[in-house]
């Protein structure tokens, strides 16, 4: 009875041990890449996979002369501080009282506005850019050109010597034309000084240049305007006042020497 009982309990311990000691499919699976990645980087040949040899033990080509183009559009620190700073409010109004005071005219007060009616002024809100404002002045010749107006800052410096830009002036934006039939510039700057103070140096400086000075205001808004008989010019201003008493000015003028 005894040996029959071993017997049954050998019987059936033999496979339990057999199954200990075989491994699973998935396990032999993992052992034979876990051996081929061994083979691949200790320089055994691997048969399996050639391109991956090959990949691991081909020399690592570098071209000096490309090393410093390497993640040239990848984010960096900046090796500073970037600068935020702005140039002060009243740094332009020391400018502009400077020149003044240098130069041989004496400044006249420009005349009250001609009418309570501003057309000019409702024409300035209407546009968006300089070329839409050129476009809806009253001189033909003006408007006829606002399409051939092309925008860059250097305009601002073809200003004619009649119809300059304001001392110490902020330019914003610049625009003009050069044709055989236009000569435009237009440009939208901003200063320091007082409406009154920009109002009547540029009734000076035009008039003295002989054109003709129409004031208009809505109350909010002034215009200064006015054409030249002997070449044919014509120029315009807008000025509005700033919350920090500066001016806001856009400037038109064309066929000016």
């Amino acid at each position: 009875m005894k040996l029959s009982h071993f017997r049954t309990i050998g019987v059936l311990a033999l496979p339990l041990a057999l199954l200990a000691c075989g491994k699973r499919d998935e396990d032999r699976n993992l052992d034979s890449l876990d051996n081929e990645l061994v083979e691949a980087g200790s320089g055994a040949a691997n048969a399996s996979d050639p391109a991956m040899t090959s990949a691991l033990h081909d020399q690592i080509m570098v071209d000096p002369a490309l090393a410093q183009q390497s993640n040239a559009d990848s984010v960096r620190p900046p090796a500073q501080p970037y600068s935020g700073g702005v140039p002060p409010v009243g740094i332009a109004q020391s400018g502009g009282a400077t020149t003044g005071a240098a130069t041989s005219e004496t400044i006249k007060a420009a005349p009250a506005p001609a009418t309570k009616d501003c057309p000019n002024c409702q024409a300035a809100r209407d546009s968006l850019t300089l070329g839409a404002l050129a476009s809806r002045q009253n001189d033909k010749r003006t408007s006829a050109c606002a399409g051939a107006m092309r925008y860059s800052a250097r305009w601002a410096e073809k200003l004619p010597a009649d119809v300059p830009l304001y001392p110490g002036a902020r330019v914003a934006e610049a625009a003009g034309a050069d044709t055989d039939a236009c000569h435009l510039r237009a440009v939208t700057f901003s200063t320091s000084a007082k409406l009154q103070t920009v109002l009547d140096w540029y009734y000076t400086r035009v008039t003295n240049g002989g054109f003709s000075a129409e004031h208009q205001s809505d109350g909010t808004e002034h215009t200064l305007g006015g054409t030249r008989d002997r070449d044919g010019g014509a120029y315009v201003l807008f000025l509005t006042g700033r919350r920090d008493g500066g001016t806001d000015v856009d400037l038109v003028a064309n066929n000016v020497g």
